[in-house]
């Protein structure tokens, strides 16, 4: 993936992986759109930097979704990187019937949402220079975090959509899979204090510094979540389970 000289939509950009991702990427020399719901939280993150903009987005909402990918392509036709950041995660008991609210939110955020937009934006992208699609998914999406089961599941889903998004693009956009491991983010309310995580700020040069690479890895791993990514292929994946649940 070339680093700069692109037009970059990121969503989930008004907060944590995603506002550091858009920063970054913007300090390379990049054109950077962030998008989320809240347009006070984007207004913050693009405070002070020209060529940076917001669009405000509701990723549950698929009319939403159209009407912002035409939008977008109308205001930025250059546009040519898509970073399907966006995500939410919810505490689920699962030993006793519930209302299901969270877990079908959960999967239209997290899962339908970057389906519904790359489909919107990907015959414009396909005929773009250096285009390409990067979905986050999750160090969860290997080894699940039981209080999390919704969301574990809604990444483990995103990485087998990428790899098959991956195959049919081939040649046309590059799909790139950056799966985090737990970052000291506001994603769940206390997750930014947390012991044993790594810090945001780890996380971004770490991570950027692999998207630089070339070629840019299919999958961005920070060397945290590679006992999870690699679990299961290195035969450890009842010992990385009880472990992470232990936490």
């Amino acid at each position: 993936m070339k680093t700069a000289g692109n037009t970059i939509l990121i969503t989930g950009g008004g907060s944590g992986i995603g506002r550091e991702l858009a920063a970054r990427f913007h300090a390379l020399g990049n054109t950077v759109i962030v998008a989320g719901r809240r347009k006070e939280a984007l207004e913050q993150t693009i405070a002070g930097r020209e060529g940076m903009h917001a669009i405000t987005l509701d990723m549950e909402n698929p009319q939403a979704i159209a009407a912002c990918a035409r939008q977008l392509l109308a205001d930025h036709p250059s546009l040519n990187v898509l970073i399907n950041n966006a995500g939410i995660l919810r505490r689920e008991d699962l030993t006793r019937p519930r209302d299901l609210h969270d877990a079908e939110k959960t999967i239209v955020t997290n899962l339908l949402g970057p389906i519904r937009l790359t489909n919107a934006l990907i015959d414009h992208l396909a005929h773009q220079p250096d285009a390409a699609v990067v979905n986050v998914t999750s160090g969860l999406a290997f080894v699940p975090l039981s209080w999390a089961p919704t969301y574990c599941a809604s990444k483990a889903a995103l990485h087998s959509y990428t790899l098959s998004l991956r195959e049919q693009l081939k040649g046309k956009v590059e799909v790139i899979e950056l799966a985090p491991p737990g970052v000291q983010t506001e994603l769940e309310p206390g997750q930014s204090g947390r012991e044993g995580f790594m810090t945001l700020d780890e996380f971004i040069e770490e991570a950027m510094a692999l998207f630089s690479e070339k070629p840019t890895p299919a999958e961005i791993l920070v060397r945290q979540v590679r006992p999870l990514r690699w679990a299961e292929r290195d035969d450890n994946f009842d010992q990385a389970i009880e472990a992470l649940n232990a936490l």
